[in-house]
């Protein structure tokens, strides 16, 4: 099967999910969530994250790899600790598979938190890695990468480590990271999710 042909399968097999009560429920949700959530300035917001990545850039002398795993890093902080806030203001149930993780991901989570809605598509063929792709991202307003940052910058890499921090909060031992980025000079800005494994929950020694 060409790779043509395994996106159209995969597109297609979203686009039912897409269909499903489930996923109209996590966009019903998503949508009511943030109709009732305090609204900031988004040109702010892209303005403060824009200065956080400026800083980082002077800060580590302009090494994008550990530009790169610096914004990871703040990521997952934010993530671990968003988790109980989306949960709390959402009351989704836990997921049943990655397929409907993706949908609350797209349909719910980065709608409550940036009222956008990422496409799900490019599953892989064990539905265990799909991508996201973005095609309004409020963190990238207003901004042009100079020439020695598009080939190494991931601009907006905060989000690969709030979905691993997050996901992570939920057992799901997941791989989080950009494979395109319309700053970067490509058609589109894709970020793809491959899950690992599914994490059991520890128990505290001396309990049973």
């Amino acid at each position: 099967m060409s790779r043509q042909q395994s996106i159209n399968s995969s597109q297609t097999a979203a686009s039912a999910t897409a269909q499903s009560p489930l996923s109209r429920s996590f966009k019903a949700t998503g949508e009511d969530v943030w109709k009732r959530t305090e609204k900031i300035n988004a040109e702010l917001f892209t303005l403060t994250y824009g200065a956080i990545v400026s800083q980082l850039c002077t800060d580590y002398g302009r090494d994008f790899t550990k530009i790169n795993e610096q914004l990871f890093q703040m990521g997952y902080s934010i993530g671990v600790r968003l988790i109980e806030d989306f949960l709390a203001r959402t009351a989704l149930p836990r997921c049943q598979d990655m397929q409907e993780t993706s949908e609350a991901l797209s349909k719910c989570a980065f709608k409550v938190f940036l009222n956008i809605t990422p496409r799900v598509t490019n599953w892989s063929s064990t539905k265990d890695t799909f991508s996201l792709i973005i095609d309004e991202n409020p963190l990238s307003d207003f901004v042009e990468l100079p020439m020695d940052a598009m080939e190494q910058l991931w601009y907006s890499n905060v989000l690969c480590g709030v979905l691993k921090g997050a996901l992570e909060m939920v057992q799901l031992d997941c791989d989080v990271f950009f494979v395109s980025d319309i700053l970067r000079g490509d058609q589109q800005t894709e970020l793809r999710v491959k899950l690992n494994k599914v994490l059991k929950d520890e128990i505290p020694i001396g309990e049973d």
